[in-house]
C-alpha cells in the first residue's frame, strides 16, 4: 500500500499497488509522482519502487508483444507518462523576485513625495519645516499610494497578478481548478486578513515568519495561500 501526492498537491492513500498501476496507465500518475510506502516516512518517486519497475512485456522470441496480443502472465508495466496538464508550480525565487519588484515599484511611486518633504526641511529641520510644502509632499505620497494600490488591486482581481508577478510571469489561481480567484480570495483573504493577523503585536511577527517559511512545503503554498484557497503558478 502506498500514499501518493497527486498533481493537485494533495495526498491520496493508502492505495493498493494495482490501483496505482492503473492510474499510471490512465495518465493520472507517472514514475515521477511522489509516493511513500505505508509505514515509511521517506517520500520517493514511484520509479524508485520495484513494484513499478518490472521488466517490459515480452511476447514470442523475447520480442515486445504486438498490439492486441496478450503476453500473459508477465505483468503489465506502463511507461512513464508526462505530468498532468496545468500550469507548472511557480519557483520560489520567482515569487521572491516578484515581491522585491513590487517593493521597488512602491518606493519609486513615493519618491517624488519624499523629495518634496525633503525640500520642505522635514528631515533636516523637523521643528520648523515649510508647512505648505510639507503638506504638498504628504499629499503627493498619498496620491501615489492610492494610484498604485488601485492598479495593483485591478491586476490582482482581473489577472491574479501584481506588477511584479506580471513582469516575472507568475500568477495567483484558485487551488482547486486554477481559475481566477477574484476579489474576495485574492485581496480580502490573501492580503487583508493575512495582513491583519500579521499586525497583531508579538504574535503577528511570529505568524509572518511562519507564513514565509511555509513556501518550503512540497506544494509551495504559504499560509496566506491556504487561507484564501489559492496557489501561485507560472503564467
Amino acid at each position: 500500500m502506498f500514499t501518493i501526492i497527486g498533481a493537485d498537491g494533495k495526498e491520496y492513500g493508502p492505495v493498493a499497488t494495482a490501483a496505482i498501476v492503473e492510474w499510471i496507465a490512465a495518465g493520472r500518475a507517472n514514475l515521477q509522482t511522489k509516493a511513500r510506502r505505508e509505514g515509511e516516512a521517506e517520500w520517493k518517486t514511484l520509479g524508485d519502487f520495484a513494484e513499478f519497475n518490472a521488466p517490459p512485456v515480452l511476447g514470442a522470441n523475447n520480442q515486445p508483444a504486438a498490439p492486441g496480443i496478450p503476453a500473459a502472465p508477465v505483468p503489465l508495466t506502463p511507461a512513464p507518462l508526462a505530468p498532468a496538464a496545468g500550469p507548472e508550480s511557480a519557483l520560489r525565487w520567482l515569487r521572491l523576485g516578484a515581491a522585491i519588484l513590487d517593493g521597488i515599484i512602491s518606493a519609486i511611486f513615493v519618491t517624488p513625495g519624499m523629495l518634496i518633504l525633503a525640500s520642505a526641511g522635514v528631515f533636516a529641520n523637523a521643528n520648523h519645516p515649510n508647512t505648505a510644502v510639507m503638506f504638498g509632499g504628504i499629499a503627493a505620497i498619498g496620491a501615489a499610494f492610492l494610484l498604485l494600490l488601485a492598479v495593483q488591486i485591478y491586476l490582482l482581481v482581473t489577472r491574479g497578478q501584481t506588477i511584479g508577478k506580471k513582469l516575472l510571469g507568475v500568477k495567483i489561481v484558485c487551488f482547486e481548478d486554477e481559475s481566477n480567484p477574484g476579489f474576495v480570495k485574492v485581496f480580502l483573504l490573501r492580503i487583508l486578513v493575512n495582513g491583519f493577523i500579521g499586525a497583531v503585536p508579538f504574535l503577528g511577527m511570529a505568524y509572518s515568519l511562519v507564513d514565509i517559511l511555509f513556501i518550503f512545503r512540497g506544494d509551495q503554498r504559504c499560509i496566506h495561500d491556504l487561507l484564501a484557497g489559492t496557489k501561485v503558478v507560472r503564467a
